[in-house]
């Protein structure tokens, strides 16, 4: 008996925070897309792919913001429980956006908590580097796996002045390295390395115990993630250089559009098999009962 790609993949064994450290060990890249949505989220999780971050950048390629500073902890609540509802195998990353966590410790660990409990994810991910390390401490000690991000960090970006390229100086290289060192002592299981030059994204990967997922870090990283919208051409407002395209989904819409919008305009939708249509018999008695 044949069996469904929705079957198959549940029954794949979920992915865990283990099996990021497995992958780590063996040498096996980790794979990693972020979703928004029920739909996207069951593709993503049927191809296979590890790990899926609802990340906070749903502001910009889903709600239209210029940046991600807007996004609310309602805003990701909702999101990811939609995402949980149809990705059953991957390991789920919710974002905590700005100001869940900049405020209060107890604050953070509330709000991290709400992404486990109330939206289904697995994970939390946050921004920064020490800045942020007895924050992630707590929120590990109440037993919430952490992801941290580290580089180019898009809730900073009124502070770095726009979305630059990080660690490019020695000093700044050597902040990097350190505060990897300090997110990995402070209890995240992965970090997420952004936009930072690929020997010093190496580096970092080789000398920790916990996995990196690159974004525009270079193959030396022990996974990689991208921007679903960016990976399949859905986002047109511009395209990061790290972005490959796999595909050009945005254009093949606004085909799609304008050929439904050109056959209803000349009546040729819908045609006579898009309709549903009453027996003659039927419409004959109607015709008689209305008096037509």
């Amino acid at each position: 008996m044949s069996t469904t790609p929705l079957a198959a993949a549940t029954k794949l064994k979920k992915v865990t925070t283990r099996a990021f450290r497995q992958k780590k060990l063996k040498g096996e890249p980790i794979t990693m897309l972020t979703a928004y949505d029920y739909g996207t989220a069951l593709a993503v999780d049927q191809a296979g792919i590890d790990s899926i971050l609802v990340g906070d950048s749903l502001g910009m390629v889903v709600l239209g913001y210029d940046n991600t500073l807007p996004v609310t902890m309602e805003d990701m609540i909702h999101h990811s429980k939609a995402v949980a509802r149809g990705a059953k195998r991957a390991f789920l990353v919710g974002d905590m956006p700005f100001m869940s966590y900049q405020i209060s410790i107890e604050e953070s660990i509330r709000n991290a908590g709400r992404f486990l409990q109330e939206a289904g994810m697995d994970a939390v991910k946050l921004e920064g580097g020490r800045e942020r390390q007895e924050t992630i401490r707590r929120i590990a000690d109440a037993g919430i796996p952490v992801m941290g991000h580290l580089g180019l960090t898009p809730q900073s970006v009124n502070q770095f002045g726009g979305f630059f390229p990080q660690g490019m100086a020695s000093m700044s290289a050597k902040r990097l390295y350190e505060d990897a060192l300090i997110l990995q002592e402070a209890g995240c299981f992965s970090i997420v390395l952004e936009s930072v030059p690929s020997r010093l994204a190496e580096v970092i990967s080789r000398n920790l115990e916990i996995p990196t997922i690159g974004i525009g870090a270079g193959t030396g990283c022990d996974g990689q993630v991208l921007v679903v919208h960016d990976m399949l051409g859905l986002f047109e407002r511009f395209t990061p250089k790290f972005v490959k395209r796999y595909a050009e989904l945005f254009t093949a819409m606004k085909e799609a559009i304008t050929a439904y919008k050109e056959e209803v305009e000349n009546h040729s939708f819908p045609a006579p098999q898009n309709m549903v249509e009453m027996s003659d018999e039927e419409w004959e008695i109607l015709q008689n009962d209305l008096g037509l």
